[in-house]
């Protein structure tokens, strides 16, 4: 289940944007074989409202495209096929699901960047989903063989959804 709380108003928040993250959570779910029920709350904002969620949560006064906030803790860094041990309390007791976390997106800097970039406004958006649920499944692009990894896995998730560079 994902749950979408719109909070900005500069971009129209569209059906076909919801279908777009929808399809980007389940292939990188797909893609990590996470074979549990699960749950996500994805907070849509603009630049403002992100630069401040920066600043309260991580100490960094400036705006950014998106922020991951995972529940689950991972014996080594991240999720491994299956191999995971989930405890009660990553279980929401009402639904039975497995809660991943939060993600928070701001449209108007996935707006920016896609220009910035020079692809599709849909591509930018779907990275940033890919990339987050990649964090809120425990993996990390701190050290260069970590990022090297995420960019390979965010590049095939993107490719399998059909939004290639």
């Amino acid at each position: 289940m994902i749950e979408f709380d719109n909070r900005q108003n500069k971009i129209h928040f569209t059906d076909d944007m919801k279908k777009l993250i929808k399809n980007a959570v389940e292939s990188t779910i797909s893609y990590e074989n996470f074979n549990k029920p699960y749950e996500l709350s994805i907070i849509i904002t603009d630049n403002s409202e992100i630069k401040e969620i920066n600043k309260q949560f991580r100490g960094i006064d400036k705006e950014t495209d998106v922020l991951s906030f995972p529940m689950l803790e991972f014996d080594d860094g991240y999720y491994e096929d299956g191999e995971v041990e989930i405890d009660i309390e990553d279980i929401n007791p009402e639904s039975g699901a497995v809660v991943l976390g939060d993600m928070v997106i701001s449209l108007e800097k996935a707006k920016e960047q896609s220009i910035e970039y020079g692809h599709s406004f849909e591509r930018e958006l779907a990275f940033l989903v890919v990339h987050s649920m990649l964090h809120l499944l425990g993996y990390d692009h701190e050290e260069d063989d970590d990022r090297l990894i995420m960019r390979h896995k965010e590049e095939e998730i993107l490719n399998n959804l059909g939004l290639i560079r």
